[in-house]
């Protein structure tokens, strides 16, 4: 309830116990074992808030906490808690509150979904179950997407760059470090993995934005943002890194606020234990320091876990307002965690803590809050208030009702694809082989060519060898043929020399036989008779051949 301007949780005897909104965003935890009423405290804590103008985020783990869109209805037992608590006179009465339900698997509630950029290389190490080296690997990723401006939305983004680097790991290796593609391997698996959980659907857009839970309906009254959350638990790691991831958003978004009269938001985060059970130490020191720091943007985080001992020290330093139901110590550890728990509040001389822990009834529970100094009280064992809207889970139609009803469901009903790293990088890689195609292309034209330009030069060598050939037989036939009419021409000469000298030869030798004759005669005559004219002829012949031989021999 909210009651003179404080959230009413509970009585101590007479003795109203408070949680001062201007001290809510100082933090606060609700243990105690299983069954023991820490969802009624919740409950009542959550309504409280809304009552007084703050947006509650709660997540419901085991799906009893819906029915906050219905008012209570009175039962004996209910009754009687109102009578004792005397909160008729208080103006206690049943009714709803507001209430929006997501879902991140996007089935009953409005589709809850954030991008892989806003969930960020450590908190997606650590849902991806990485190793050191992978996680490092992964934030050379993001790094590479930041500088080459590619916007990682959903898994196949993730994916896509993951191939992208690994194609191209010899070049980027170059400037962002070693990048094994074994490790990028592994990656991609655990990404895989990721999307049969429900990865697939839960990192895209239209990603929730933040202030979207920071609302009060027309009558003043935060509204109770309850994520469904029975399948989500089942994979623990992505459960706590999603919560994780809230928180971080929460505090990156919002402004720096300083004190408040009450906080902008108050956040309950059931089931803690799982946000630290494997965090690693990066992780741890992360959610300290949002932890620490949140509360001066005006947020207040309720962890809700069965044992303190499952909050580190270091968180649970940072918890102003507790409220601690009944623990068992049936062993030695139980009875070493309950005593720490014991020991972690103001004494009361009024009971011994450790004792009254142990035996605490349902709905009953020690509780310290701050007062409105900023001073833890001391502890008081308190008897926790009844809710006043419905206990247990609403029914499908109702719930969805709720859901249809929302001005929110329209912004985040459909799924937005734009265009991002998968689209951007596939077009690269079109490109990439377009180009490879083309070059491949351009390689075998030029290698045609080339093969084309060696023919064309061996054919060019084989005619210029033919003509040469050609030339040097038709020199040759030339050569010869002048040799021949040289030749022939020679044979001609000496044809002509040897006529022109038969011919003067034979004149000669008329001359001569001539001349001979002469003589011849005149020395027959001269001999007289015939004797003498045989001899005159003999030796006119013999005279005139052998001048013709002299003549002849002279030339």
């Amino acid at each position: 309830m909210y009651n003179e301007g404080k959230i009413y949780i509970g009585k101590s005897g007479n003795e109203k116990i408070f949680i001062y909104p201007s001290m809510a965003n100082r933090h606060g935890m609700i243990a105690g074992a299983t069954g023991t009423g820490k969802t009624v405290t919740l409950k009542v804590m959550a309504e409280s808030f809304s009552d007084c103008g703050v947006p509650v985020f709660l997540a419901d783990i085991k799906g009893d906490l819906s029915g906050m869109c219905n008012p209570g209805s009175s039962s004996e037992d209910m009754n009687e808690r109102i009578e004792r608590f005397g909160l008729s006179d208080e103006g206690f009465s049943f009714k709803t509150y507001p209430t929006t339900y997501w879902d991140v698997y996007q089935k009953v509630g409005i589709p809850l979904r954030t991008t892989v950029s806003e969930m960020g290389p450590i908190l997606l190490a650590r849902i991806l179950g990485l190793n050191e080296t992978q996680s490092d690997i992964l934030k050379v990723i993001f790094k590479i997407a930041d500088d080459e401006d590619l916007l990682l939305i959903d898994t196949k983004d993730l994916r896509s760059m993951l191939t992208y680097v690994g194609e191209n790991a010899k070049e980027y290796s170059l400037s962002y470090g070693n990048i094994a593609k074994t490790s990028l391997g592994a990656i991609i698996r655990a990404v895989i993995s990721l999307e049969s959980e429900g990865g697939d659907i839960f990192f895209g857009e239209e990603a929730l934005n933040i202030n979207d839970w920071i609302r009060t309906n027309s009558e003043g009254k935060g509204y109770i943002n309850i994520l469904e959350c029975e399948k989500l638990v089942n994979n623990p790691t992505m459960y706590s890194t999603f919560m994780l991831w809230m928180l971080s958003e929460l505090f990156e978004t919002l402004p720096e606020a300083g004190d408040l009269d009450k906080p902008k938001m108050v956040f309950f985060f059931d089931e803690a234990h799982m946000l630290f059970s494997t965090a690693s130490d990066e992780l741890l020191e992360k959610i300290e320091q949002v932890v620490k720091l949140i509360r001066s943007k005006g947020v207040g985080v309720y962890f809700i876990t069965q044992n303190p001992r499952d909050i580190p020290n270091g968180v649970l330093a940072q918890l102003g307002n507790k409220v601690q139901h009944a623990l068992h110590a049936y062993t030695p550890a139980e009875q070493k965690g309950a005593k720490a728990a014991a020991e972690s509040f103001r004494s009361n001389p009024e009971f011994d803590t450790y004792d009254t822990l142990l035996n605490l009834g349902i709905a009953e529970a020690l509780v310290s809050v701050l007062d409105e100094d900023g001073i833890p009280t001391i502890v008081k064992k308190v008897n926790i208030l009844p809710p006043q809207s419905q206990m247990g889970p609403v029914d499908s139609g109702t719930r969805q009702a709720f859901i249809n009803a929302s001005d929110l469901f329209a912004k985040y009903e459909s799924n937005i694809d734009r265009d991002s790293a998968y689209e951007r990088l596939n077009i690269l890689r079109e490109e990439a082989e377009k180009k490879e195609v083309e070059a491949k292309e351009a390689a075998a034209k030029k290698k045609e060519e080339e093969a084309r330009r060696k023919q064309e030069e061996k054919e060019r060598i084989a005619q210029e060898k033919a003509a040469q050939r050609e030339a040097e037989r038709a020199e040759r036939e030339a050569q010869k043929a002048e040799e021949k009419a040289q030749k022939e021409a020679e044979r001609e000469a000496n044809k002509k020399k040897n006529a022109i000298k038969s011919a003067s030869k034979s004149v000669a030798s008329s001359a001569a036989g001539t001349v001979g004759r002469e003589v011849g005669n005149a020395l027959g005559k001269t001999v007289g008779g015939t004797f003498g004219k045989k001899l005159g002829g003999n030796l006119g012949a013999s005279l005139g051949r052998g001048i013709i031989g002299t003549l002849f021999r002279l030339k």
